[in-house]
């Protein structure tokens, strides 16, 4: 049965513009990364939640055949329509997607998940600079687009909770049609769901892999960095000189990894979901861009107007047991060094909430607790608040952007400082993964952990904050140790996809 009904699609069409309609299967037997083998095809994402999802996310999503895509070019956003049209829109390229977000009003239907249809897609670390004036980092190896979005009218959603797969065609009405007219649209929005259930039910692709043919070892890869040790020791002191000087209080220096990669990148998604499980996983296909990563950090939500972030800051291995767990989570809130500098990046989440808040509506209902993942555990606060009147999710966004735990504290002046050190634009690292739909909620993670992959090379960055008694050298490795975990999946990919037998399997 479609829902909403032929008759609710006509009382929706008097104050909406973008109505979902949508197919229910059952999905037990289903996984959301076997649904996007399934329909996978240029231009398309997953989202997924694996760790936490009965909490942190509900729902996976796939989506599919973008009706627009959105990237920024030099002079603002260019608009590339479903149809072959091309439209470059000048100017600040937020304002110009903001706009184009206004366009679209999709009603909030019940038993239908947040996010229905809408833009999804990446803003990358250097988005900040069309919020706030900041210099431009001297080289740009990877000549990533700023920004790049697709939006969205047909959607797999996932439901972990109901084993339920919802597939959603949407109905872009316009004004004064005819009763015939919204029929017409009506049956072709449901002749698409029955095209992609088919699409769904004939798919051949194997849903397993034999795991004693997945390599314990994975291939050796050559890693090179845009900065050598030395390099990134000394910027490690030159931050500590700002901190001395009390320009900051706290910078995220960071380093770029690279390795040739030849390999399926689904493949190496594969492998991240399952050795690094994250409350935020996504894969992108992209332009000839694609984009793995696997983030346990949320940048900003927005469900029904309560604007929400959860800053992490402070991290321990998990133990081999409870008990151990216990004496190391036991060791890190007591750690003076990582409290401060958790309170701080708290401190700073409470005021970008607050700038797009009701006043008095400001609540921090989490401080300092221990969330346990797979393989670490993290020290986690909550902020959340009610949206101000006059203000929209793209506020709260741009409020948050970027997140001060990639940034620093102040955030302006450590993000001058940051294009003064590294001396790269950072592209997605540190910049944000989200939807926003246009029944307007908003959920975005921060880009880390991830992997991206272009021109036969696959590139991995990762950091640390630095504060006034950091160690240069244990920055150093610290920041080799984020990447490791990306870094490691690369490698058993490219065993796997060595090994001709594996083939038959992955």
């Amino acid at each position: 049965m479609f829902t909403p009904t032929l008759a609710e699609v006509r009382e929706f069409a008097r104050s909406h513009n973008f109505i979902p309609v949508s197919y229910s299967l059952l999905a037990d037997q289903a996984t959301p990364i076997h649904l996007y083998q399934s329909l996978r095809r240029p231009d398309s994402f997953l989202l997924e939640s694996v760790e936490g999802a009965s909490r942190l996310g509900r729902y996976s999503f796939i989506g599919l055949s973008p009706f627009l895509k959105c990237r920024t070019v030099e002079s603002g956003l260019e608009l590339s329509y479903r149809s072959g049209e091309r439209v470059l829109v000048e100017g600040n390229p937020l304002d110009v997607l903001r706009r184009q977000l206004g366009q679209f009003r999709s009603p909030s239907i019940k038993g239908l998940p947040p996010f229905t249809g809408g833009a999804v897609g990446l803003l990358g670390y250097e988005t900040v600079r069309f919020i706030e004036e900041l210099p431009r980092a001297e080289h740009d190896e990877l000549q990533l687009d700023t920004m790049h979005l697709l939006f969205v009218d047909e959607v797999i959603a996932y439901d972990h909770v109901k084993q339920e797969v919802k597939v959603i065609a949407n109905m872009q009405v316009h004004e004064n049609m005819t009763d015939e007219e919204l029929s017409a649209l009506y049956e072709k929005a449901c002749g698409r769901i029955r095209e992609l259930v088919r699409e769904i039910a004939e798919s051949e692709t194997r849903a397993f892999a034999r795991i004693d043919n997945i390599p314990m070892e994975g291939k050796e890869l050559t890693v090179t960095s845009n900065m050598t040790k030395e390099a990134y020791m000394h910027k490690v002191n030159r931050a500590k000189e700002y901190i001395a000087a009390g320009d900051i209080f706290q910078v995220v220096l960071s380093q770029r990894f690279a390795v040739e990669y030849t390999a399926d990148p689904l493949l190496v998604y594969r492998i991240l979901r399952l050795t690094n499980p994250s409350p935020y996983m996504y894969y992108f296909e992209i332009d000839g861009v694609t984009v793995a990563g696997t983030s346990p950090e949320l940048l900003v939500k927005v469900t029904d107007g309560e604007a929400e972030t959860r800053p992490i800051a402070g991290t321990r291995r998990r133990g081999a047991d409870e008990a151990e767990d216990a004496v190391l989570a036991a060791d890190l809130l007591s750690d003076e060094k990582e409290c401060a500098e958790h309170l701080m990046l708290l401190d700073l989440g409470r005021n970008d909430i607050g700038r797009v808040a009701r006043f008095g509506s400001v609540e921090v209902t989490q401080q300092m607790e221990i969330e346990y993942y797979s393989r670490v555990m993290h020290m986690v606060s909550h902020v959340r608040g009610t949206l101000a009147e006059g203000k929209e999710p793209f506020d709260a966004l741009t409020s948050c952007f970027p997140a001060g735990t990639l940034s620093g504290s102040p955030k302006i002046r450590a993000m001058e400082i940051i294009a003064e050190l590294e001396g790269e634009a950072r592209g997605f690292y540190g910049g944000a993964v989200g939807y926003f739909s246009f029944g307007g909620n908003l959920d975005s993670c921060i880009v880390i952990r991830t992997i991206v992959f272009r021109n036969g090379k696959a590139y991995v960055q990762a950091g640390g904050g630095i504060v006034a008694d950091s160690v240069p050298e244990d920055e150093y490795e610290e920041s080799r140790n984020k990447a490791r975990a990306m870094l490691h999946a690369l490698s058993l990919a490219e065993k796997m996809a060595s090994v001709e037998e594996m083939r038959t399997y992955v």
